[in-house]
């Protein structure tokens, strides 16, 4: 059987076949030397190649060359890996803009939690909305204090799970879009809401797309930006969370002393600014290639990919990068990578799934809820509640500035190593926050000084923690199912979030629990759980491509050995043959067949 032609320096041998794949020698060490390597099966290249007539793609060529597209695939891959951050901003800069219009989204949500969270003390906000007390002063009732806060919540759920269909379906801009003009409408509810009733229903419908922007910014500047630029673009989601409840604290801090109904009305409609100019914005943003890749639409993903990119970069070739995003989609198909909620508990993809998932809890099980406790404590410290205000707008101020200082250490260190040393910082930082507290309230330094400690915390959660899971969650799920992964992480967050809601006001409150400071004590418990799991789970993606991370959970690689293990999605030096319109794979050392396996040699 002649399957090379004559003039190619390799001959046939038959040999033996072997059982399984797995079970042939591994004579292709030479692509990657060192003791840690991992590489694809060889049925993934060879089923990619079999597709070869499904994929429609006007290339240069007149024809889709099987062989040529994993060089391609393979030659991209080695420029992504290699390319600096400062070369990326300067090939991506549109992928980047495009990627900060869309994330800055999330500052309405920042903004709201704290607006809603503050109305309960405005005179104004509580003679409309509450009921008159014996005492002649209006309060909300504590049971709508709780809806009102979680009603946003419940409608972030709703969002989140009909973001990982739609978005699926329709692609990121489209849904953005949608969701913007959503919120619009639904602004309207709050703004003119009459009674308390209507306020909710308006906070419930707000929710739902504010739970399209908590994962589609997150999923969409992973998938327009390379490799260099992930952990900046994703974690710039953290930054505009932190800007919205600067903002937020700001706009309140200027109608704190105003007693009309404009107090409360100004907050709801200064958040119609946002997401007009947005929405103008978003009509003309490029979709991602990676979605497009997904429907089979290359010839889109092409032109896509052209508008993130600088024009006239001659070392740059879009259709290798391309290539390298069919072989990545390829991929995961042959792994069994699906698209529907359920295939993210199956195979590999439940251990994605759950890092996803963890990752994002921790930011509330690792005690983050009691960072908005620093006003209480400096009231009870004796400062007026005015400049009390002042001091929280400073620990936003403090978060923004660790968001940034986050891209400069994850770049160094990676995101595994900050988070581990950011849990094991805001566990002591929580065990010295409850010792000071065990002097008692009577004792101001001590309550001052544990107010101290909650920026502290502050600080050391938003250079780490905070900031490092919008990265983690966008780059550990595969790309089949990142925007469902994602899903199911945010509502996971949500759910402790719910259980810190309940948990967090009874610590702090003198009229609840009264643990005040002594709060800390129970959180840094929590904290160190946290810290055991991610130390044995978390797994470190810097530097890795979504093929290679691909093969690295498919082969169930150890977490703590992410960083050190290479992994080779191509699976060697491959050389394509034909024979009628069946398509063979070989490496340049063995052609695996189903009954027979023949050694390819030099001559």
């Amino acid at each position: 059987m002649e399957l090379l032609s004559s003039s190619s320096p390799y001959v046939i041998t038959k040999k033996q076949p072997f059982a399984s794949v797995s079970a042939m020698p591994d004579r292709t060490s030479n692509a990657i030397k060192g003791p840690e390597v991992v590489r694809a099966e060889d049925e993934t290249v060879a089923s990619m190649g079999d597709r070869m007539s499904d994929f429609s793609w006007d290339r240069r060529d007149s024809h889709i060359d099987f062989q040529g597209l994993i060089d391609e695939a393979k030659g991209a891959t080695e420029s992504e890996l290699n390319m600096t951050v400062w070369e990326a901003i300067k090939l991506y800069p549109k992928a980047a803009a495009w990627s900060v219009l869309a994330s800055t989204a999330l500052i309405m949500e920042g903004y709201d939690l704290v607006v809603i969270n503050s109305f309960y003390a405005f005179p104004a906000f509580t003679e409309k909305y509450g009921v008159r007390l014996p005492d002649g002063s209006y309060s909300i009732t504590a049971p709508w204090q709780s809806g009102l806060s979680e009603g946003a919540v419940v409608g972030e759920m709703l969002g989140l799970m009909l973001t990982g269909i739609v978005c699926d379906r329709y692609g990121y801009r489209k849904t953005i879009t949608a969701a913007l003009i959503m919120v619009v409408c639904f602004i309207f509810v709050t703004f003119f809401s009459t009674n308390i009733k209507m306020l909710l229903a308006g906070e419930i419908l707000c929710g739902i797309p504010w739970g399209v922007f908590q994962t589609i910014t997150t999923a969409y500047a992973a998938e327009v930006s390379p490799i260099a630029l992930r952990p900046l673009l994703t974690t710039y989601v953290n930054l505009c969370w932190v800007m919205g409840q600067f903002i937020g604290s700001g706009v309140l801090r200027s109608l704190v002393n105003r007693a009309d109904q404009w107090a409360y009305k100004i907050p709801f409609a200064i958040q119609w600014m946002w997401p007009i100019p947005l929405l103008v914005g978003m009509v003309f943003a490029p979709e991602s290639p990676w979605w497009l890749v997904r429907k089979g639409r290359l010839n889109e993903a092409e032109r896509s990919l052209r508008r993130l990119t600088t024009k006239g970069d001659t070392s740059f070739d879009p259709q290798k990068t391309i290539a390298m995003m069919i072989h990545t989609n390829e991929l995961e198909k042959q792994a069994g990578a699906g698209t529907s909620y359920w295939d993210c508990f199956r195979g590999s993809d439940l251990r994605r799934t759950e890092i996803a998932c963890m990752a994002w809890g921790i930011q509330t099980l690792a005690g983050s809820g009691i960072m908005g406790g620093a006003s209480q404590f400096f009231v009870q410290a004796g400062l007026e509640a005015d400049k009390a205000f002042d001091l929280t707008m400073g620990q936003y101020a403090l978060g923004a500035f660790g968001t940034v200082s986050a891209w400069a250490l994850m770049l160094r260190f990676g995101r595994r190593t900050l988070y581990l040393v950011g849990l094991a910082a805001m566990f002591v930082a929580l065990m010295l926050m409850g010792v000071l507290s065990i002097p008692g309230p009577d004792n101001v330094s001590a309550v001052w000084a544990s107010g101290a400690m909650v920026l502290i915390y502050t600080f050391l959660y938003d250079v780490t923690v905070g900031p490092v899971c919008y990265c983690l969650v966008a780059e550990i799920s595969s790309t089949r199912l990142r925007g469902k992964t994602i899903v199911l992480a945010r509502n996971f967050y949500n759910i402790t979030q719910i259980f810190n809601f309940v948990l967090t006001p009874r610590m702090l409150n003198p009229t609840a629990w009264a643990w005040r400071g002594k709060a800390g004590f129970f959180w840094a418990g929590a904290c160190a759980l946290c810290f055991l799991w991610s130390y044995f789970r978390l797994p470190e993606p810097k530097g890795k491509t979504y093929a290679e991370l691909d093969v690295l959970f498919k082969r169930g690689v150890p977490a703590r050995k992410f960083a050190c293990t290479k992994a080779d999605p191509f699976r060697g030096d491959t050389i394509e043959a034909r024979q009628g319109s069946i398509v063979k794979v070989m490496s340049r050392d063995f052609e695996y067949n189903q009954s027979v396996v023949y050694a390819i040699e030099k001559t």
